[in-house]
């Protein structure tokens, strides 16, 4: 639908970024980060979701479909903006700067923004409190449901939803009116914080693109059960009556897992969106792309059919296939937003049945450079020289390991080949590339940039060199992800001239 132009940019989380206060945040090293991508002649900044995550590390298990992470706000801004004292800055821990931990990131961070709000009447200005009103009004769609939804769930100590008293779990108009009132503080509470991450973002979008940098958002295909969306909507998910997931998602066993990843999220009643006609959905996209410029759907494979398995199962291995909404989603999102820019992540054993619905619409798909030379996967159309214009390239994503990790991986390391596949996948990658390991994350950059893909993306952490310990996520594991953060003195200016420079010679200069 829409045409993208040759160029290229870096995949970078904002809780990656680097700064003093325990998490990357969209303030002054935000900032920095889009420099540093101009400096590279980079045009596109690829992020994670930026959704609010509760209590979880995960980008994609969120506690609401619209509302934004309240962790990323900038504490820096929030002073300049006199909404906070640098005095109440002072009792936070020293945190580590290569590393996020949440267990004390979440509470230290959140006691400085009950602050901001507590103060945010007597210290807002009279231009800051209109802006306020007007995010309220705007956005009072999902906004109204979300603060309540996190009011009573602060109110029931982070209960689940089925299990609170029932007129509340089950939406009573009476109940809810007067929760509204009873809980009138802490609702206003998450409607400052909301409107606090939007004047921000709108602040750092604008700054983006006075660099020439476009923003590229995700979005996943699937939201959390305990979420504000499912509680508020439980028409438009396949629940029992009293709330309870009857199936769940998943994926059947692929190259991270020999036995499927179970993901536990409900799966939608599409007879139900239909007949809405797909107005969440609708909403949700068009709250993105208030946002970013680009969207990558996360498992957009699941619009064409699906992996349903029994929520009694705890095994992926369990599901069955079921056919997804097809194309009755994406005319009617076409047709309510218009030609909007969409990447397609069309990887996993589905690729074929939404191919013909990503070709229909002319949705880019993606290219992973770490599982080209896959001695399971080697067919005409998988190589590097052989991909299609309209594709987006990464030597990685956020699954999958570092470039030097994904190359030195041994067999059991987060990954399901034996020692033979990996040694004759690298002798097919060092044979191709006609080279020896020693630069093996630039060899791949240098793939990657010079193919003839429209986009190329590339993961910071190959830029830098790092290896496995600098992974973002290992797929169907909990523990040790998300955490990894970016050091600035990791960057050397060598490695900025260099980007530069291949950046030009594959003629996708900012």
């Amino acid at each position: 639908m829409t045409e993208f132009p040759r160029r290229s940019g870096v995949l970078l989380h904002i809780t990656s970024l680097p700064g003093p206060y325990g998490i990357g945040e969209i303030g002054p090293h935000a900032y920095a980060f889009i420099d540093l991508l101009q400096e590279m002649g980079q045009s596109l900044w690829q992020i994670l979701p930026v959704i609010d995550t509760g209590n979880h590390k995960s980008p994609y298990t969120t506690i609401s479909a619209f509302a934004n992470n309240p962790l990323l706000i900038s504490f820096n801004l929030l002073v300049d903006d006199k909404l906070l004292e640098d005095s109440e800055l002072e009792a936070l821990p020293n945190f580590t700067d290569d590393r996020v931990d949440f267990d004390s990131v979440v509470p230290a961070r959140s006691a400085v923004l009950d602050t901001v709000c507590e103060m945010f009447d007597k210290r807002a200005t009279k231009k800051q409190k209109s802006a306020y009103n007007l995010f309220c009004k705007k956005n009072a769609y999902w906004l109204e449901d979300y603060a309540l939804f996190t009011a009573l769930k602060d109110a029931h100590d982070g209960a689940v939803w089925t299990d609170w008293d029932p007129e509340y779990a089950h939406c009573k108009d009476g109940a809810m009116q007067s929760a509204r009132l009873e809980y009138k503080e802490s609702i206003q509470r998450q409607k400052i914080v909301q409107y606090l991450f939007d004047d921000q973002w709108n602040r750092l979008r604008a700054y983006a693109h006075s660099q020439g940098i476009r923003i590229v958002g995700d979005i996943p295909i699937y939201v959390s059960h305990d979420s504000a969306d499912v509680w508020v909507n439980q028409e438009l998910f396949q629940l029992d009556e009293d709330g309870i997931m009857i199936v769940q998602s998943g994926c059947p066993p692929d190259y991270f897992c020999a036995t499927g990843q179970l993901w536990g999220n409900p799966i939608y009643s599409w007879d139900a969106h239909d007949k809405s006609g797909y107005r969440w959905w609708t909403n949700r996209l068009q709250k993105l792309y208030d946002m970013v410029d680009i969207v990558r759907i996360d498992h957009f494979n699941g619009f064409a059919k699906y992996w349903e398995v029994p929520i009694e199962s705890k095994s992926a291995q369990n599901g069955k296939w079921v056919t997804g909404p097809g194309e009755k989603i994406f005319d009617t999102l076409f047709r309510e937003l218009g030609k909007k820019p969409i990447i397609a992540e069309d990887l996993g054993e589905a690729a074929k049945d939404a191919t013909v619905l990503r070709e229909k619409y002319h949705l880019p798909g993606m290219k992973i450079l770490q599982f080209a030379f896959d001695p399971h996967e080697l067919r005409d159309g998988c190589l590097p020289h052989q991909y299609p214009r309209n594709c987006v390239v990464y030597t990685g994503t956020h699954d999958n390991d570092t470039t030097r990790g994904w190359f030195h991986a041994e067999p059991g390391n987060a990954v399901t080949r034996t020692l033979a596949e990996i040694r004759e996948e690298r002798a097919t990658v060092l044979s191709y590339l006609g080279n020896d390991e020693s630069e093996i994350n630039w060899d791949m950059i240098q793939m990657a940039l010079q193919s003839n893909a429209h986009t190329s993306i590339i993961p910071l952490q190959d830029i830098l060199g790092l290896d496995s310990e600098a992974r973002m996520n290992i797929p169907g594991t909990v523990e040790g992800n998300w955490i990894w953060r970016f050091k600035r003195n990791l960057l050397s200016d060598g490695a900025i001239e260099r980007m530069c420079n291949l950046t030009q010679q594959s003629e996708r200069m900012n």
